[in-house]
């Protein structure tokens, strides 16, 4: 079994997701779902909190942006926080970073998104 799980928490017109586990090739097949899940929530905004992410790699990095690009066909704002400094870095590497919006926090996330 894949080691990755999302948590959420809805508030308003927002939906807070905490990514657990690895973001790689092995759990890019269980995540996925459960990111488009999120999506078909009916919220505004989701912000992702990477804060438990021990890893990601190309096919987590391709997951985001999958998602991310799903988000804005259905005109939901996705937002990261609480990225581990590795995968900031990878964030910066790819150029990532300049996508998708990344918050220190998930407060100052959904203070950003207003709500």
């Amino acid at each position: 079994m894949p080691d990755a799980s999302i948590k959420t928490t809805a508030s308003g017109r927002y939906l807070v997701a905490k990514v657990s586990g690895e973001m790689d090739h092995a759990t890019g097949p269980v995540l996925r779902p459960q990111f488009e899940e999120l999506l078909c929530q009916d919220k505004d905004s989701v912000v992702l909190d990477l804060s438990d992410v021990s890893f990601c790699d190309s096919v987590g990095l391709n997951t985001l942006i999958s998602i991310w690009r799903e988000a804005e066909e259905n005109g939901t704002e996705l937002v990261l926080a609480c990225t581990p400094g590795p995968v900031q870095r990878i964030l910066q590497i790819t150029g990532v970073d300049q996508l998708l919006p990344h918050y220190g926090t998930v407060t100052d996330a959904t203070t950003a998104l207003g709500h």
